[in-house]
């Protein structure tokens, strides 16, 4: 696994719940998915986005490196 695709799932993992708990603290009804509990669900939603960048990262084609002189 390349650095790039931990360090882009990292930070979306980061970015998405910062968002959602703003989102969720800003709104009347802090509810974001009625089945988990109101502190969970910035943390549990903000794995689709994670996930989506995880694997969309893994499957794209890289282009080849050349090998460096030392």
């Amino acid at each position: 696994m390349e650095k790039k695709v931990t360090a882009a799932s990292v930070a979306a993992y980061l970015a998405s719940t910062g968002l959602l708990a703003a989102l969720a603290a800003v709104q009347d009804d802090a509810r974001l998915v009625g089945w988990l509990p109101d502190g969970a669900a910035p943390f549990v939603l903000a794995l689709i986005p994670t996930a989506t960048t995880f694997v969309s990262g893994w499957a794209t084609k890289h282009s080849p490196r050349r090998p460096t002189s030392a």
